[in-house]
């Protein structure tokens, strides 16, 4: 297992997303290391997290399959260019589609694991498929196709 997060690597001011941005002092902070061929986050809703009584809400469980899966195309990015994750900036990657299945309620207070697997790599698009469990159990599937940022996002001189 890789014990470097991609989003440790992001430049600063493209790290401030709420879901995986390190200096945002009241996001999630996912990191997203590889283990193996797959990517993997864990992250432990908080009680203000809630939809329903002992269920984490819905909008954040898209948010962790959404985070997760750029933070992935990044670490792919890596990869296909014949780097470490931490030689050099990460490319940073954005979500051009997220198709989220919740297949059953997702129990709050627990820590979550989401994985990742590149399904295409092509030009600057990623597709990454990921799996949301909990307690070992698959509550939410999605898809997450990433583009990497388009330059007119990106500061002058990069």
């Amino acid at each position: 297992m890789s014990s470097k997060a991609v989003q440790d690597f992001y430049p600063d001011e493209f790290a401030w997303c709420y879901g995986c941005g390190r200096l945002n002092p009241d996001g999630y902070h996912l990191k997203t290391v590889w283990e193996g061929d797959e990517t993997v986050t864990r992250f432990t809703p908080r009680p203000y997290h809630i939809a329903i009584p002992g269920y984490v809400n819905g909008g954040v469980l898209a948010s962790l399959i959404d985070c997760h899966g750029t933070g992935s195309a990044a670490a792919a990015a890596y990869r296909a260019e014949g780097r470490e994750v931490g030689d050099g900036p990460a490319p940073r990657y954005v979500t051009a589609s997220l198709r989220v299945d919740y297949l059953k309620p997702t129990p709050l207070g627990i820590p979550l694991e989401v994985r990742g697997r590149i399904k295409e790599m092509k030009g600057r698009k990623v597709v990454v498929d990921a799996e949301l469990s909990a307690g070992g159990e698959v509550t939410v599937r999605g898809e997450v196709v990433a583009v990497q940022m388009p330059e007119h996002l990106r500061p002058r001189g990069e």
